[in-house]
Formats: C-alpha cells, structure tokens, sequence
C-alpha cells in the first residue's frame, strides 16, 4: 500500500512555514534541503522538516495540504508545536 505525507518545512529561525505533499517524504525533503528545484522552499531558505502526517489516501492527502494551506499562520505553528516543540529537524531521524 502506498503512503503519501502532507508535510511542513521552515526557515533557519522558523518564521516561514511551507506546506507540501508527496508520496516520497525523504526523496522530497533531500530535494528541498538541496535546492534541486528551483521554488519557493529555495528562495526562502526553506529546508528544516518540523511537521508531517502520514495516510495512504492521496485525495485524503491532497484535502489535507489544502486544509492547511488554508489555515491562519497562528494555527499552523500550534500544530508545529503541538507535536514538534522544539521545532528539531525531523528529517534527521531518516535512515
């Protein structure tokens, strides 16, 4: 079964937050922190993981990330800090 990730990633001093979906979270994130593509994660340094979910649902997935996106900034960082809250880099922990 296939997983997809909605995901969060920050700046250095997490004052910019962006939001993401992939089905390949550690492909993404490598490509994120190595500015393979040219984006808004690269202009703004964006390249810390602090958040993501997990589901095998890409619609879900995708309802998901909108949701999100949609969110007040306030909300989002509670989310962060709710289940991140030292805002650590979770992609250290990939194998």
């Amino acid at each position: 079964m296939k997983s997809y990730y909605v995901y969060i990633l920050t700046n250095k001093t997490n004052n910019v937050l962006y939001i993401g979906v992939t089905n390949d979270i550690q492909k993404r994130v490598y490509e994120h922190k190595n500015k393979l593509v040219q984006s808004f994660t690269a202009k703004y340094r964006c390249n810390k993981l602090v958040f993501y979910e997990e589901t095998n649902d890409i619609n879900a997935a995708l309802q998901r990330e909108k949701q999100l996106k949609n969110w007040r900034r306030q909300w989002k960082r509670n989310l962060v800090e709710q289940n991140n809250p030292d805002w650590v880099d979770l992609s250290e922990s990939f194998d």
